[in-house]
């Protein structure tokens, strides 16, 4: 007798009850966060996005690329620190100086003919996640900013959220099945509709502003976010990687959960500081 056909697989692509876990853990310290001391919020957004930086050399390093973590962590550190305190300009030059120093440590811990090309790289990983991640501190420094925050991050999460439920339940037509087959233009719609629903309700009733600066943001949230989970996912296509990491079960790792927030906060800064602030 042959044996049983295989059992289709699931058309959730992943361990549903722990990543809902996973979420609502994330979801309760970031609240923690931003509204019992705000600083503890710079803490929260250095140690997720030095681990960021620590997958994505882990991740270029499977095809022989060196990044130099020692100089990305201090200048990690520098950027959200130079945010917090200082505003956009110092965030700027902070980045700059990251930038130098890693190129000149990678030169000068042995240099040789790939010492370009990995200073290159550093310099990659400190603008997608550490420079892109100030944004979030600066919103945090704006007027109402734990709020400007908390509705930045709930429309990124929204936009996952919307496109995963209408992508597992009505998702036909593969967006871009080449980089990331399982996301669909169903699941955009999906994506669309939550966050907006979102922008729109934090606006009017968290941030007291008008209705359609929420659907603005629900509505550029969902384009950056896409982006951000497009881009990273011809990243770990390229690098012949499923996840980044597996320290977040149910999601992967840290830059699986980062890179549509970190796409999303430099619009919502841009949007939520010309409208609210």
């Amino acid at each position: 007798m042959p044996p049983p056909p295989p059992k289709p697989g699931s058309r959730a692509g992943r361990n549903l009850p722990a990543a809902i876990g996973v979420g609502l853990g994330l979801l309760a310290v970031l609240l923690a966060s931003l509204f019992l001391r705000e600083e503890a919020f710079v803490v929260l957004a250095l140690v997720a996005t030095s681990g960021g930086l620590w997958e994505f050399a882990r991740a270029v390093g499977t095809h022989g690329v060196t990044v130099p973590l020692l100089p990305l962590w201090v200048g990690n550190a520098g950027i959200l620190v130079s945010a917090y305190t200082s505003g956009p300009a110092a965030m700027l030059v902070a980045f700059l100086l990251t930038a130098g120093g890693v190129l000149v440590w990678r030169v000068v811990d042995g240099g040789g003919p790939d010492a370009v090309r990995d200073a290159c790289a550093g310099v990659l990983g400190s603008a997608y996640v550490s420079f892109l991640a100030g944004f979030a501190v600066l919103l945090l420094t704006e007027d109402k900013g734990p709020w400007l925050v908390l509705t930045f991050v709930l429309c990124a999460v929204a936009n996952d959220t919307g496109g995963y439920v209408a992508g597992v339940l009505f998702g036909k037509h593969p967006m871009a099945p080449s980089i990331s087959p399982k996301k669909s233009w169903e699941g955009a719609g999906g994506s669309v509709l939550l966050a907006a629903l979102v922008g729109v309700g934090m606006a009017t009733l968290a941030l007291d502003t008008p209705w359609w600066t929420g659907l603005l943001l629900g509505v550029g949230a969902v384009v950056t976010a896409t982006v951000g989970d497009l881009a990273e996912s011809l990243l770990k296509r390229d690098l012949g990687l499923k996840d980044m990491g597996t320290l977040l079960p149910g999601h992967g790792g840290i830059l699986d959960r980062l890179d549509s927030l970190l796409m999303t906060a430099p619009v919502s800064y841009l949007l939520l500081t010309t409208f609210v602030s």
